[in-house]
């Protein structure tokens, strides 16, 4: 549904947001870009919607390519962009007329479709309410159904979830799944949220510096770290804690990150009496089996900067 070979998008002689990406997304797939901000997912985004002319290299869109034939694309796409754009002042229904007659919805279908495009996004009950009357969550899910007006066979879905609290962002997660099961849909999705990228892709390109540098299930991401991980806080110095780990034949691979000791375990219950006997002036423990986090900050060096309840050991065993 979606090639791209070698895209580059350069602003000036110094910033090279996307780096030679090249990528294939088949037909039904959700697929997710993860990574942080800067990091050139939307910057892509913008470039497979056309919104944005390429420096270098090719992509096609259900067929279309996005340089040459960028009116195909966009018949062949709907978008969500992160900042709401709906019409405060319009109720939800009269906000998606308009679109439908700007998507060119054919009049004898208009109707039904809108109230279809409601329904699938649970707003039917609120369609005669002005906008500014919606949470942040419904307003997010009217811009879902906005793009879905005219049968788009790509969703692209930039950052939906940001700024939403934990429960509206379950919400808006089950109507993405809805959304992908009845519209048969390729949806991309950009996140930096972990959770978000675990629940809903079947595949994860994870985008550092322009550049995808892993690209599997979530699944596969996650056990290519290779077993548990144990994360200790010490007042021991690198050098001491390091020099710890290598006495530890169990130790998988042994990392110092933000100040902590991480170390890959095949059993952090088993393993970790073992680790407290080693390590000195231990100030906490977290242990839990890898996250997508963990596998960024393998890949990456860094923390991706989520919400607290997204980060790392969400559930850990913790001892003080």
């Amino acid at each position: 549904m979606i090639k791209i070979r070698n895209l580059v998008k350069r602003y000036g002689d110094r910033i090279t947001a996307v780096d030679g990406l090249t990528l294939d997304i088949g037909e039904n797939e959700v697929f997710g870009l993860l990574g942080s901000n800067g990091a050139g997912k939307t910057t892509t985004i913008h470039m497979l919607a056309t919104l944005l002319k390429p420096t270098s290299g090719t992509a096609t869109v259900n067929g279309y390519d996005i340089v040459a034939q960028p009116a195909k694309v966009r018949e062949s796409i709907g978008i969500v962009f992160q900042a709401p754009s709906s019409d405060d002042m319009l109720t939800g229904y009269e906000n998606l007329h308009i679109h439908a007659l700007l998507y060119g919805v054919p009049s004898h279908i208009r109707k039904k479709r809108i109230e279809e495009v409601l329904d699938l996004v649970g707003l039917a009950d609120r369609k005669n309410d002005r906008v500014k009357t919606y949470s942040g969550g419904m307003r997010r899910r009217l811009e879902i159904a906005r793009g879905l007006l005219h049968k788009p066979r790509v969703m692209f879905l930039d950052e939906p979830t940001l700024g939403l609290d934990p429960a509206s962002r379950e919400t808006m997660w089950r109507y993405v799944r809805r959304l992908v099961k009845e519209e048969k849909v390729t949806v991309i999705l950009t996140t930096h949220y972990m959770e978000e990228a675990d629940m809903l892709c079947d595949r994860i390109g994870i985008i550092d510096k322009g550049k995808i540098v892993a690209l599997d299930t979530p699944a596969n991401l996650k056990a290519s770290l290779g077993g548990d991980i144990i994360r200790i806080k010490t007042k021991m110095g690198k050098d001491g804690v390091m020099a710890a780990a290598k006495k530890m034949g169990f130790v998988r691979k042994a990392e110092f990150y933000d100040g902590h000791l991480m170390l890959t375990v095949d059993d952090a219950k088993r393993d970790l009496p073992a680790v407290l006997r080693e390590i000195e002036d231990v100030e906490s423990v977290e242990s839990a089996s890898p996250t997508l986090n963990d596998v960024f900050i393998q890949l990456t060096g860094r923390n991706i900067k989520e919400e607290p309840e997204g980060g790392f050991m969400e559930k850990f065993a913790k001892y003080d």
